[in-house]
């Protein structure tokens, strides 16, 4: 019997105590002090930078863009600019171009290059889809529009409760268009909430530098006049196996025009670059200070 399936025989009893003592993702994670140290890593050499989704896999889905385009557009200029300024620094890509790229392989090269961070970059949205009757009686999927959220966040890899799951369910529903996708996560469904606690139940040895990096973006977000929402846990399976401190951050809701527009132009994108070079190089800094 493999893992997954012990861990879906757990008690009723269980499983609810540990809902109840984990962190939700609706409770902000407070920064650690940079003057702590986590783990061992003394030097940021190698940033692996993942522009989410790709390829046949759009993610969301705005008005007038794509979440995966929206994400590659800003992991690129990112990296030119880590590049340019940082030169004692490398980066790597999980894609450049527009390729589907499975979600467990993108974690895995940053893992086979040593990178020192993973950075995944992607674009939330409030947007759900629903169905709903047409005028033949027919039941026909339909998007029900919410253009009221908006703000950025940046998650951690943690286990939350199974009712607030929304953001890391819809990325990782990218698995399903993966082939062999139950062999590759191990019988992990990612529209059954109650698998997701198997992620609570794995090591977190760089919990407390991805706290830090996520803790450095949203503050970086936030004196550019964004929304804040917070640093947060969230169950992401490309997070699960990367080797290193690992972030996937919501630049902003795609499902919002006024942050579609910002994140689709080249001066929002240019602030949203400048956000995150910002934060990577005050947590080298003090990485290696």
């Amino acid at each position: 019997m493999n893992f997954l399936n012990s861990v879906k025989k757990l008690s009723l009893a269980t499983t609810l105590l540990a809902i109840f003592i984990t962190t939700t993702s609706t409770t902000p994670i407070p920064p650690p002090h940079d003057s702590v140290k986590g783990g061992t890593m003394s030097k940021v050499k190698l940033i692996c930078l993942d522009a989410g989704h790709g390829g046949h896999d759009a993610g969301a889905m705005g008005r007038r863009s794509k979440e995966k385009d929206v994400a590659l557009q800003v992991v690129l200029k990112l990296g030119k600019r880590l590049e340019q300024e940082l030169p004692d620094v490398k980066v790597i890509y999980t894609r450049s171009t527009d390729v589907f790229i499975p979600l467990f392989e993108r974690p895995a090269i940053a893992n086979k290059n040593k990178a020192d961070l993973f950075i995944s970059v992607h674009c939330n949205s409030a947007d759900r889809d629903v169905r709903v009757k047409n005028k033949r009686g027919r039941y026909v999927k339909s998007v029900q529009r919410n253009p009221s959220a908006r703000g950025t966040e940046t998650f951690v890899l943690g286990y939350n409760r199974l009712d607030q799951q929304d953001v890391a369910i819809r990325e990782n529903a990218s698995i399903l268009l993966e082939e062999n996708y139950k062999e590759n996560y191990n019988g992990f469904d990612p529209n059954d909430p109650s698998t997701y606690i198997v992620f609570n139940l794995m090591k977190r040895q760089y919990r407390t530098q991805s706290i830090r990096l996520a803790s450095h973006f949203q503050h970086a977000y936030e004196t550019a006049s964004r929304t804040n929402r917070g640093v947060k846990e969230g169950p992401f399976a490309v997070l699960k196996t990367a080797g290193m401190p690992a972030v996937l951050t919501e630049i902003g809701f795609i499902s919002n025009p006024d942050e579609e527009d910002l994140m689709m132009s080249e001066s929002g994108q240019k602030q949203i670059v400048e956000n995150l070079f910002q934060s990577i190089k005050t947590y080298k800094n003090n990485v290696e200070k």
